[in-house]
């Protein structure tokens, strides 16, 4: 008798991908965080809110990769850079794309959301 076994894609992470708004994200905490951050936009406290902003990693002025966050907005005339993580998905490749970006003239900070 032979056996078929069903995969269940799940995440690597064990995040439940949640919708809001029409868009998936990758865990109800990503989502929640969009729902606090989208009632901000919409009280006019935060302006231009994007999701997965992406950007190029370069070394030596050689493009190695690039990072997407999971959320920008520009508050007080200023780019917030945010990425919702927990300790397993602090990442050893994650902390490397994290200092990269920390190294460009102007430095780009993630703010990490817990």
């Amino acid at each position: 008798m032979v056996r078929s076994r069903q995969t269940i894609s799940k995440n690597k992470y064990r995040a439940i991908k949640t919708v809001v708004d029409g868009i998936t994200f990758h865990s109800k905490k990503e989502a929640e965080r969009y729902k606090i951050l989208a009632l901000l936009e919409s009280q006019g406290k935060i302006d231009n809110l994007r999701l997965q902003p992406r950007f190029p990693l370069m070394v030596n002025g050689v493009k190695i990769g690039h990072y997407v966050g999971d959320f920008m907005y520009s508050l007080n005339g200023r780019e917030i850079l945010e990425d919702v993580k927990s300790k397993v998905t602090r990442t050893p490749v994650y902390k490397i794309k994290k200092k990269i970006l920390e190294t460009y003239d102007p430095p780009v900070v993630i703010t990490e959301i817990s």
